[in-house]
């Protein structure tokens, strides 16, 4: 995997407004089990321009996995308020945080989450389907999105024949089905050597610049870290500058 890989093309120049902004005030999240409470966000406040590029590290279990899944709509807020491009997550459950995910959000994660018994143009299509692309538009739009990101000649190719950087590819394809205006990189290099690493970062960055959306990235990558313009660290529970 080389890191020139193209991103998706644009008929139009990117828009950084199209990105959705964040705002979140007062957030809490605490998990309960036998052994007592556990709290991982305490009382946090985050705000993220439309079109920004931001990344957010910490420490294993510090709670960055769940505040993008609060951002994500996977979770609902427990506490305080949270904004995602002009949606108040706060009161949207079931049926509306998926709604709000379709319209919104692309995730890439750690683990790829790809269908094994599907090809990568088969997962790619699953997802549109899931996404509401019409029938006989799935198969280019998943055919597009492959070639979009190097990956046209392995269309045909299951999971187990893909390698974990290939694989991670097909995962960012299938992120952008719905033209999100929010993407949600979860460890997305975690399970890659590093020459992969950094070519699927350099991918995120380029599908960022040409779509014009938002990008927030958890990483424990020092290095990858320090590429996004923005720089945020998960300590104690609240966000603070990252060095």
């Amino acid at each position: 995997m080389t890191s020139d890989t193209p991103a998706p093309e644009s008929s139009t120049p990117p828009d950084p407004a199209r990105g959705a902004a964040i705002a979140v005030r007062g957030l809490s999240h605490a998990f309960r089990s036998p052994e007592g409470t556990l709290r991982v966000l305490q009382d946090l406040s985050l705000d993220v321009a439309a079109g920004d590029y931001v990344t957010i590290s910490g420490t294993s279990g510090a709670g960055k996995s769940t505040l993008l899944s609060v951002l994500g709509g996977l979770d609902a807020p427990q506490s305080g308020t949270v904004q995602v491009g002009g949606t108040d997550l706060h009161g949207l459950r079931g049926d509306g945080l998926a709604a709000y995910r379709r319209a919104t959000v692309g995730f890439v994660f750690q683990h790829f989450g790809l269908v094994e018994t599907l090809s990568a143009v088969e997962n790619i299509e699953l997802a549109a389907s899931l996404a509401g692309v019409g029938r006989r538009a799935r198969r280019g739009t998943a055919v597009r999105l492959l070639e979009a990101v190097g990956l046209a000649d392995r269309a045909a190719h299951r999971p187990a024949r893909l390698s974990g950087g290939e694989r991670q590819r097909v995962a960012i394809a299938r992120a952008l089905v719905n033209r999100p205006r929010l993407v949600l990189a979860d460890e997305p290099t975690g399970n890659l050597d590093e020459e992969s690493a950094v070519a699927v970062i350099g991918l995120l960055e380029r599908v960022h610049r040409q779509l014009g959306g938002t990008l927030v990235v958890v990483t424990h990558n020092r290095l990858l870290a320090q590429r996004a313009p923005r720089r945020l660290r998960l300590s104690d529970g609240a966000l603070e500058p990252a060095a």
